[in-house]
């Protein structure tokens, strides 16, 4: 009997080793595909998705996007594996083309999959067993068409198909039989822009109308108590601002019937490491509890380089849709370890704008561009070798146990001098992680020296923390292209003060134009970055922007038949300051 504690701690010891992973960190880390056009590669060839859906089918979930050549499943939202089928006609399965925008929904015990299209040449595919990928043909030509086309099945098993893509036109709803596909009746407008209101409507990365309308496209529905929830993106791929929104009907087609607009984006990301996050999709896990899944934005060498987050997303107790991007590219919870009260752990960014050495640099990629919380930005090496190197200081000395605690990190390629056009498989990264107390003697933390997975945004959750100063990364094999590094982020607790509370926050609204105003406050000296949340009822603050180094803000979104509730908090190494009190503006 005295035997069996000992034996109870070396299963816990086992247990502890292998513990599931409970987090997760944006931008998703998914076997990207690389633009598959030339023309599409004005300053080099990239990688390039957008426009996502994820489905629950079974129990799993299965995610869908812009030209990939195929699409992903995943048991725990993590672990994501790609099957490879062009979704075109039956004798056209040769062509380059591949689903632009996919539509993706479920009808009884069948997923049903569409590509964007002006024409009826695209199939409507059907599946019983995507895990497989089996799939036959529905439709063979599906002649209604539409361009970002989307699906939903009411409670009552009737079938409807939203689409639009337009800086004119409005979104289009109709319902479709459920044995023929056809169009019951013809389309009819579900929602058309009001950018003369809302702010966050207007087109160009600081909401100015530049050179060109808003675009409403990306529809998506999704009932709850009764209420139906169509969903827009708007107003351009490219912007920091891309959102989704939201408009509240009683039935599937509003028709020129009342409806009521959210007045602040669904999804929305316009600050921080990755920003954007419009065009996608809502999906709920195993549990119940919703998600939303969105385009988030690089567009450096392409207006279409772009990336896909993950965030959670519910409803209030007055029905009020909401997704909380808050510090929404730091590490999130999975849907295992989710709670209501918790989205994510307390882990902060540690390596923001610290020393950075490396082993070389390709004229201006400079080092500091790896930790300067920009993915549009990035330090390369000169080579692809093995061996190049980055180190990053956490900045804290070393004192024992004390210092920087490091629960997690991630690694974001650049990608410098990429030959590949097209969905590649077969590709991979090879690394090694280090750490070191000193900067002298080093400790081998994480050995993927012999990885054979693509993995251009790993994120690796420690089994356990460490106390550390110093993380060098060592590149081992590259799938194409140089050693290039947009960010080496760095998550944990810096073992030092929160920052002191913000003082003096100011909103002037302006009275020529309600939809937007100039935001300052007092600069906090242990701050490098501040979380500026608002929204259009105090206890109802569901939208943040996270701001690195400045302590003003011009904010150009706002609905200007509503008063505005702010509150802000600083952000460093050891976490966030106290709030300040939440004030209204009229």
């Amino acid at each position: 009997m005295k035997k069996l504690p000992l034996l109870l701690l070396f299963l816990a010891s086992i247990t502890h080793s292998f513990a599931q992973q409970k987090t997760y960190c944006n931008p998703t880390n998914l076997d990207y595909g690389y633009t598959p056009y030339e023309s599409f590669s004005a300053w080099g060839r990239h990688r390039a998705t957008a426009d996502p859906v994820i489905v629950n089918y079974k129990g799993d979930f299965y995610l869908f996007s812009t030209n990939q050549h195929g699409y992903w499943h995943s048991p725990d939202m993590l672990n994501w594996t790609f099957h490879e089928r062009r979704f075109l006609r039956p004798w056209n399965n040769k062509t380059k083309d591949d689903l632009c925008a996919p539509g993706v929904g479920i009808i009884g015990d069948t997923m049903v999959v569409f590509g964007s299209t002006y024409t009826s040449d695209f199939s409507l595919w059907g599946s019983t067993d995507p895990k497989g990928n089996n799939w036959f043909v529905l439709v063979d030509s599906f002649e209604i068409g539409g361009w970002d086309p989307a699906f939903f099945t009411d409670d009552d098993g009737r079938f409807y198909m939203y689409n639009g893509s337009s800086n004119t036109f409005p979104m289009y709803g109709v319902e479709l039989d459920r044995k023929t596909f056809r169009p019951k009746g013809t389309r009819t407008p579900m929602y058309l822009l009001e950018q003369w209101r809302y702010g966050w409507h207007r087109f160009g990365e600081h909401m100015d109308n530049t050179f060109l309308d808003p675009f409403a496209e990306g529809a998506w529905m999704t009932k709850h108590n009764g209420k139906y929830y169509f969903q827009y993106g708007a107003p351009g791929t490219e912007f920091s601002g891309y959102s989704d929104g939201v408009v509240v009907g009683n039935g599937p087609l509003f028709n020129f019937q009342p409806y009521t607009p959210q007045s602040d984006p669904l999804s929305s990301k316009m600050g921080g490491f990755n920003r954007g996050a419009g065009h996608g999709a809502t999906f709920q896990d195993n549990s119940g509890r919703y998600w939303h899944v969105s385009t988030t934005v690089v567009c450096v060498k392409n207006t279409w380089e772009r990336r896909i987050g993950i965030w959670p997303a519910g409803f209030d107790g007055d029905d009020m849709m909401w997704c909380n991007a808050d510090f929404g590219d730091y590490p999130m919870y999975l849907p295992s370890a989710r709670t209501e009260g918790k989205l994510r752990p307390d882990w902060w960014l540690l390596n923001y704008k610290k020393p950075v050495t490396v082993s070389s640099t390709l004229g201006s990629y400079t080092a500091n561009n790896a930790v300067d919380e920009s993915i549009k930005t990035y330090w390369s090496a000169k080579t692809a070798d093995e061996g190049e190197w980055l180190i990053t200081d956490l900045g804290t000395p070393f004192r024992g146990q004390g210092g920087c605690t490091v629960n997690a990190i991630q690694i974001n390629y650049a990608d410098q001098d990429a030959e590949f056009l097209g969905k590649q498989t077969g590709i991979y990264h090879q690394y090694e992680l280090y750490h070191s107390t000193d900067g002298k003697k080093w400790e081998l933390l994480v050995d993927k020296s012999k990885n054979k997975t693509d993995v251009p945004h790993d994120y690796i959750e420690l089994s356990k923390p460490i106390n550390t100063r110093y993380i060098k990364l060592v590149n081992i094999h590259m799938p194409t292209g140089k050693f290039a590094i947009s960010g080496l982020r760095i998550f944990g607790n810096g073992g030092g003060e929160k920052p002191s509370k913000v003082k003096d926050l100011i909103v002037l609204r302006t009275e020529k134009d309600k939809r937007s105003a100039y935001i300052k406050w007092s600069p906090v000296d242990n701050a490098f970055a501040y979380n500026l949340s608002y929204g259009t009822a105090p206890d109802k603050l569901y939208n943040s922007i996270l701001i690195y180094d400045f302590n003003e803000y011009w904010f150009k979104a706002m609905d200007l038949k509503k008063p505005y509730y702010f509150a802000i908090e600083a952000v460093n190494e050891n976490g966030v300051g106290e709030r300040t009190a939440t004030g209204k503006v009229e």
